[in-house]
């Protein structure tokens, strides 16, 4: 739990909204993204573990939204953040409509190693992006530890002809993440370690296990903008703040995330309100001349009453942030 104290259950459950919102293009093979709005004494926050993280892991995504809803955010050290656009796994002739949604960004980030893809499919979306980009673009992919080692090598030497920036998480556990490191050092290409940091019991292990040349940093898995402010701090590596498919509201704890940060080498992966084909404000957290606005965002009643997520999911919603709540409290 954070510094704050954990409200009441009915606090939360209170002013709670659960929305459903449809997606752009399918992304992490969903359709519509789904999340809990919960209005705090500092403002409009978010619980919204994706579906298949088990309760104990989800616990931690509600102290993030605690920590952003009842307690004032570090202070800002810059009022716009870069963000990288985001490229699903879709064909590569769609690769600029998918850009165009992301106005100004200098840095891609193209999903791989997808389980219905091929590394062929890869490449070529990759070099989709390329194409349109130009040699001043910055290229990071993503495979959602989607490979093994002898993959993950083969598929990093099949795509470092278009200059990456870095691979993030080529494979799924700590200890393949070092092998694949060890093994593609020569060439130059940093690895980056998400899951890996987010989902552990320990999110230092990935820097003590020499795993990782940078960390993907995301506040709401790992317990709000201060603890994950406490990894950046412990970890002494570079980071990427990013996001997790976020409504305005979830990406607005991101955005202050970044800007508390010191440094902020790389473009943050907090673009995805340009995946949302609908979002809870009318004024959403969209790409503008390639940043975001570092900012709180309200939602707008209507539109939670348009998005409203049915009964049963709704139903299915408060009950897991009962649950979630009482593991907090134990």
């Amino acid at each position: 739990m954070s510094d704050v104290a954990l409200p009441p259950l009915s606090d939360l459950l209170g002013t709670a909204r659960v929305v459903a919102l449809p997606l752009v293009t399918r992304f992490r093979g969903i359709d519509v993204r789904e999340a809990v709005l919960i209005e705090g004494p500092e403002g409009w926050t978010e619980f919204a573990p994706f579906a298949e993280y088990d309760d104990e892991e989800a616990a931690t995504w509600l102290a993030a939204a605690v920590d952003f809803g009842w307690q004032a955010p570090p202070p800002a050290r810059r009022d716009r953040v870069l963000v990288n656009a985001t490229v699903p796994s879709v064909d590569p002739d769609a690769v600029p409509s998918v850009l165009e949604r992301f106005p100004g960004c200098r840095t891609a980030k193209v999903k791989v190693a997808a389980s219905d893809q091929t590394l062929a499919q890869d490449v070529a979306r990759v070099r989709a992006v390329r194409d349109a980009m130009g040699p001043e673009g910055r290229i990071r992919v993503d495979g959602n530890g989607g490979w093994n080692i002898d993959e993950a090598e083969h598929a990093i030497h099949a795509l470092a002809p278009f200059d990456l920036e870095y691979v993030e998480q080529p494979c799924p556990t700590v200890g393949e993440l070092a092998e694949i490191r060890r093994r593609t050092k020569y060439m130059g290409i940093p690895i980056a370690a998400d899951e890996s940091v987010r989902r552990a019991e320990d999110p230092l292990a990935v820097a003590e296990a020499g795993a990782a040349d940078l960390l993907v940093v995301k506040a709401a898995p790992l317990g709000g903008i201060r603890r994950a402010l406490d990894v950046v701090a412990r970890a002494g590596l570079p980071i990427v703040v990013s996001s997790a498919l976020d409504t305005s509201v979830g990406l607005a704890m991101g955005a202050h995330l970044a800007a508390s940060v010191d440094d902020l080498e790389y473009d943050c992966g907090l673009g995805t309100a340009s995946l949302l084909a609908a979002d809870v404000t009318r004024a959403p957290l969209l790409p503008r001349e390639g940043a975001i606005e570092v900012r709180r965002v309200v939602p707008d009643p209507a539109l939670l009453e348009r998005h409203a997520a049915d009964e049963e999911q709704t139903a299915w919603w408060l009950a897991r942030l009962e649950r979630c709540h009482a593991i907090l409290a134990s």
